[in-house]
């Protein structure tokens, strides 16, 4: 297989074209590196600078390579920034959508999987989340990832463009050697976050409300290894490689964890006191978000195989103590 990965300097696509690559697919990466880094790209990926939106640039890259499928991760995700510049959500995510298919479309490349979003549930009416859940979500990240995967519905009807819609929570953790990880600036995942606090690089951890409606009061996620998420996109690109209908699935490990519990675990794993404080809530963060992930485990064979939240945390622990100043070392 020939696949071009958007976003994939990124920190999810970057592990997973590192995935395709030790399966031996040839492997294309495009990136603007507004948020990725170079150095995260496989050395056996054909790396390409722009920005998916140049439908002139899309369209070389197109026509040079031959590619057989698309995984899509060059989307904005920050659902606090989202909430103050909406328009730069649905610019890039969606008007990116829009344009990519175009492309895909003159040169009938017709499979496409998506990094979506558990966002697009909005606040659940119940958990664990399934499929057929209602999808309203109540920041524009959120509605932006809908929108695109609504385009890609009727891109599917009108024109035969196939797609898989992978709806997932947290991401965390690091690829086992510590060679690649997680590396945003500014930083805003709790884990890394937690990992800068544990290396001195922050005096303290915030936590955003703990007046929520779970057991400690934190936000409560379902947390999913990196690497176990790239496994499942190439999994999903192959169950389009072999002829089957467009779908969506959820990814997680059907295991809910709360911001208390997730820094209690990272003292465990570190050793650091880790200084916390409770700040205000942040607007569009729902209370609990927990996948079940059944259909993809029974659809498309996927099956995490780190989702004990210490293996996740002690993995991100590892590329810290490997690059403590992240790719820029």
């Amino acid at each position: 297989m020939s696949i071009l990965v958007l976003g994939g300097a990124g920190y999810i696509g970057s592990h997973t074209v590192d995935r395709l690559v030790e399966n031996g697919a040839d492997v294309m990466v495009v990136d603007n590196l507004s948020t990725g880094h170079e150095a995260a790209i496989s050395l056996k990926a054909a790396f390409y600078q722009g920005d998916v939106r140049d439908k002139a640039f899309m369209n070389r890259v197109f026509e040079k390579e031959q590619i057989t499928g698309v995984i899509h991760f060059a989307a904005f995700s920050v659902v606090p920034e989202s909430m103050t510049k909406p328009l730069k959500y649905f610019n890039n995510n969606t008007v990116g959508m829009i344009t990519l298919l175009e492309v895909m479309q003159a040169h009938d490349v017709k499979q496409i999987v998506f990094s979506s979003t558990a966002s697009t549930y909005g606040t659940p009416e119940k958990i664990p989340v399934a499929e057929t859940d209602l999808q309203k979500p109540i920041n524009p990240y959120g509605a932006s990832k809908l929108m695109m995967e609504e385009i890609m519905h009727w891109a599917d009807v009108a024109y035969g463009i196939k797609f898989i819609a992978l709806r997932y929570f947290n991401v965390a953790g690091a690829k086992l050697d510590g060679s690649i990880g997680e590396d945003h600036g500014p930083e805003t995942h709790l884990i890394p976050i937690i990992m800068q606090v544990a290396q001195g690089k922050r005096a303290k951890l915030q936590i955003f409300g703990d007046d929520y409606q779970t057991p400690d009061g934190t936000n409560v996620r379902d947390y999913v290894h990196v690497v176990d998420l790239a496994d499942a996109h190439i999994k999903a690109v192959q169950y389009l490689a072999d002829g089957n209908q467009s779908d969506a699935f959820n990814l997680g490990s059907s295991t809910g964890f709360s911001n208390q519990e997730i820094l209690t675990a990272a003292r465990e794993v570190t050793g650091q006191p880790i200084k916390a404080v409770i700040g205000p809530r942040r607007p569009g963060d729902p209370d609990t978000l927990v996948a079940s992930s059944n259909k993809a485990r029974q659809v498309l064979g996927w099956l995490p195989n780190y989702d004990d939240v210490h293996e996740i945390i002690q993995s991100a622990w590892n590329w810290t103590q490997k690059h403590p100043d992240g790719f820029e070392a």
